[in-house]
């Protein structure tokens, strides 16, 4: 690396001491545990290392990602012990959780938000070390999910209400309640760890389904400081945690036949190999959230600074690492020379920084050499 590349290096990434006390974490998590039939198990077999793609100057100038901790590298045996315990909780429909009253189960997710709720300052940094988004993003995402989980209280209340009431069709006099489907297998995806994750955990939980979790391969240390909120506030077996490659456990669990609800946010690729993979996959629920194409259209009267400002903000949101992404822009001929010229003007004054700067918009992160061919 030649001098000058080196100094710029040294005044792009901070050295550790340069990190402000309140963006630090106290200390890496090795994580040795999973939840499992409503306890802690231990775990001493292989382990994974969580390197955080925010990288910090080391003494010798270079720049390198830290190690925050690790995680349990588990495999199938490990997938069918959490996917029995969650079997066993729901017996066909007659177990504790599914036979629960709806005030009963808002009073345990109520008690977990609480337990959820005292973890926040944690759970925010560890979204921003683990996974580069930025410290205001991190805290949005934790404050966005216990709002979600609160609404999603209230919509049940909402329901549950409504389903007291008779109905009459034809001459017929019917009352329609709703019930819970069975098992349900639950990943997430990197971009929202903890937010995409809990919009189908939770109303699967809230339903009176058990549970399967699986979290994402890169933002799983956050999940952390939950397992013990998960284990008290809920009874035993209705949720479970497996840490395994995806591509080794989930194919395993859903060949058993056991898996009553697919949840995954992901791609449609994946997707429509996981599905294959139950036994009785016409009888598999899927509750999808996929990829997709996001256009925006800026049509002649448009406000042209809010347009640019828009599709800024959508297009280069968490570095433009989301589904939801603008990924084109259409914009009427008429004004798109203008367009252009104020898109790139407020693209230029964007501020690149660290996750934890204030105002950050673009996480700076090291760039990556190809080796030869």
């Amino acid at each position: 690396m030649s001098t000058l590349a080196s100094e710029n290096l040294q005044q792009l990434f901070p050295s550790a001491a340069d990190i402000p006390e309140d963006a630090r974490l106290a200390a890496p998590i090795h994580q040795r545990v999973s939840l499992v039939d409503g306890e802690l198990r231990s775990w001493e077999g292989a382990c994974k290392t969580v390197l955080s793609p925010v990288c910090v100057r080391q003494p010798s100038g270079e720049p390198e990602q830290v190690p925050i901790g690790s995680y349990p590298v588990m495999g199938a045996a490990e997938s069918d012990a959490a996917l029995d315990a969650a079997v066993r909780a729901y017996d066909h429909g007659r177990g504790e959780w599914p036979t629960m009253t709806v005030r009963q189960r808002i009073a345990c997710m109520q008690d977990f938000i609480r337990r959820m709720v005292a973890e926040r300052s944690q759970i925010v940094n560890l979204i921003m070390w683990e996974i580069g988004k930025s410290l205001a993003d991190s805290t949005k995402e934790f404050d966005r999910t216990v709002s979600y989980m609160q609404d999603t209280i209230e919509a049940l209340k909402e329901q549950d209400n409504s389903n007291s009431r008779f109905t009459i069709a034809e001459g017929t006099i019917g009352q329609i309640r709703r019930t819970p489907l069975g098992v349900v297998l639950c990943m997430g995806p990197y971009n929202y760890p903890l937010n995409e994750t809990f919009a189908t955990l939770i109303p699967a939980l809230l339903m009176g389904n058990t549970v399967v979790f699986k979290p994402p391969q890169y933002g799983t240390l956050l999940f952390n400081p939950l397992l013990e909120a998960f284990r008290d506030a809920f009874p035993k077996g209705v949720i479970n945690t497996i840490y395994a490659p995806g591509a080794v456990v989930v194919p395993h669990m859903l060949a058993s036949g056991k898996i009553n609800v697919l949840a995954l946010i992901g791609s449609s690729k994946v997707a429509d190999h996981l599905k294959k993979q139950h036994p009785k996959s016409h009888r598999l629920r899927a509750i999808l959230g996929l990829n997709a194409k996001n256009a925006a259209i800026i049509l002649p009267d448009a406000d042209i600074d809010l347009a640019v400002k828009e599709c800024l903000l959508g297009a280069l949101s968490f570095n433009g690492q989301r589904c939801t992404a603008l990924k084109m822009l259409m914009v009427h001929r008429s004004i798109v020379d203008t367009f252009l010229e104020r898109f790139t003007e407020q693209l230029a004054k964007l501020k690149v920084g660290m996750p934890w700067e204030k105002g950050v918009s673009t996480r700076r992160c090291r760039a990556c050499t190809a080796p030869p061919i």
